[in-house]
């Protein structure tokens, strides 16, 4: 920390005055907000200087190709840390939570979406010209290894784990002709290997790319098939086919498109990236236990259902198991509405704390009293939590910080233990005075925290305000 503080000292010629540590989604990688004065910048502490390396050369080359990703600012001695621009709080994935969990997605996400896919093609063909390939971590190119890698992950991380009965000697031989077909109609082109909603965020209004250290040459398919095909994401399908529409008219821009071959080609690399997520989800949650991992299942079982109305006669072994995979109960019955509900209310302690309807009892109760109330002064009474002067005047305080720590340390490990026990719900409450300020700014700032750790489902209730709001 003391060196990205000098970095930060250094760049800005003001003194750190306030850090926190961003969530990182299981990366090796620490993420910290550093702040003095006015200017915010982000902190970065790697442990490998190949992978650091490449995200820093990668974003010169990048911007010089007119593609919005994050400005390095300076970088220490031993290239372990550096500085880079702040793009804010507003990630895609937080952006569109609404539509994720209704399966209804506003005009507003929908446009979001499909700025996101006009600007793939920028990145796939404009971010690859005159690219040194030997920068890219941890290998320069998409290849043969890297397709076995990945469907031996699903293999033994999750068919495996299933306990389905498989030949193994036929699967294979399916698996290598899927790894020959991938193999071609490859391109010199940038793949960004996890182009995903948590990687973009959003800055007055546009899209902005971040976490592309682990991009290399491949082709433009799997990036296609990673975002529109997202397990979670529950896209509609006319909102998939839109989003599939841009990404090709701005693909046009950069190579002649037959639209026919290009689909034929997308639905081999949904096939294998829905194999590859699998993989993920059985290692997490069957040897990592991490439940919420396995919640995920059904929803990538479900692209393969639609995926699998049209067979692959290359693969015919690989389709009757894919098949069969689909129909085991085990998966149908994790549903989303299954996972953990936490509702966050913010009250005023004379109007009494809010009912648990849910009828399970217990959970938490916060009394903000003790921070300094903002609505003592009559300038701010006019205000709520939600406003930025009052979210300003609690976090210049500070006072407010050491207090969502202590809740953060309490809720924590109660949300982790409900997820392990397959509970449903658990209630979180913050009262203050009046129920206007400081248990607004808090029952916001805990729904925050828990969406960026937690796969659950949270809802927010400002009874006072009369809002309630899915996060």
């Amino acid at each position: 920390m003391d060196k990205l503080q000098k970095l930060f000292e250094s760049y800005t010629g003001q003194k750190v005055t306030q850090t926190e540590e961003l969530n990182t989604s299981g990366s090796n990688r620490r993420y910290f907000r550093l702040i003095g004065g006015n200017i915010s910048i982000i902190g970065v502490v790697g442990t490998n200087y190949d992978e650091n390396r490449a995200f820093i050369l990668l974003s010169k080359h990048f911007l010089e190709k007119g593609i919005k990703v994050p400005r390095v600012l300076a970088v220490s001695d031993d290239s372990l840390r550096y500085i880079q621009e702040d793009l804010g709080d507003d990630q895609l994935y937080q952006v569109i939570a609404h539509g994720r969990e209704s399966g209804e997605y506003s005009s507003y996400e929908s446009r979001l979406l499909c700025r996101t896919m006009e600007m793939l093609p920028k990145i796939q063909f404009k971010g690859a010209e005159n690219l040194d390939w030997s920068i890219c971590f941890p290998e320069s190119d998409f290849n043969e290894r890297m397709i076995l890698f990945d469907l031996n992950y699903f293999k033994y991380c999750f068919l495996k784990a299933t306990g389905l009965d498989f030949n193994e000697v036929k699967l294979q031989d399916d698996f290598e002709r899927l790894k020959t077909d991938l193999m071609q109609d490859m391109g010199d082109t940038f793949m960004y290997r996890d182009f995903q909603a948590r990687n973009i965020m959003i800055v007055d209004g546009e899209p902005y790319f971040i976490d592309f250290q682990g991009g290399r040459r491949g082709p433009i398919y799997y990036d296609v098939a990673s975002f529109v095909w997202q397990a979670r994401s529950r896209y509609p399908e006319n909102l998939r086919k839109q989003m599939i529409q841009t990404y090709l008219t701005a693909l046009r821009e950069y190579v002649q498109v037959d639209e026919q071959h290009f689909k034929e080609r997308l639905r081999l690399f949904i096939l294998f990236r829905t194999l590859q997520v699998l993989g993920a989800y059985g290692f997490r949650g069957y040897f990592e236990k991490k439940p919420h991992f396995l919640a995920s299942v059904p929803y990538a079982l479900n692209n393969l259902r639609r995926l699998l109305q049209r067979p692959f006669p290359r693969y015919p072994y690989l389709t009757a198991l894919l098949a069969k995979l689909t129909t085991m109960a085990q998966f149908n019955d994790i549903a989303e509405d299954k996972r953990l509900e936490v509702k966050i209310f913010s009250f005023a302690y004379k109007k009494g704390i809010p009912a648990d309807t849910t009828g399970n009892g217990g959970g938490y109760v916060f009394d903000c009293r003790a921070i300094n109330n903002p609505g003592k002064y009559e300038h701010f009474r006019q205000f709520t939590g939600l406003d930025p002067e009052v979210v300003k005047f609690l976090e210049d305080d500070g006072g407010v910080f050491r207090f969502l720590d202590n809740a953060y340390k309490l809720v924590d490990p109660h949300v982790k233990r409900y997820i392990e026990r397959k509970f449903t719900h658990l209630q979180v409450c913050f009262g203050c005075t009046g129920g206007q300020h400081r248990s607004v700014y808090c029952t916001e700032r805990l729904a925050e925290h828990l969406a960026d750790n937690f796969d659950i489902k949270i809802t927010i209730s400002h009874r006072e305000l009369d809002i309630e709001k899915i996060y």
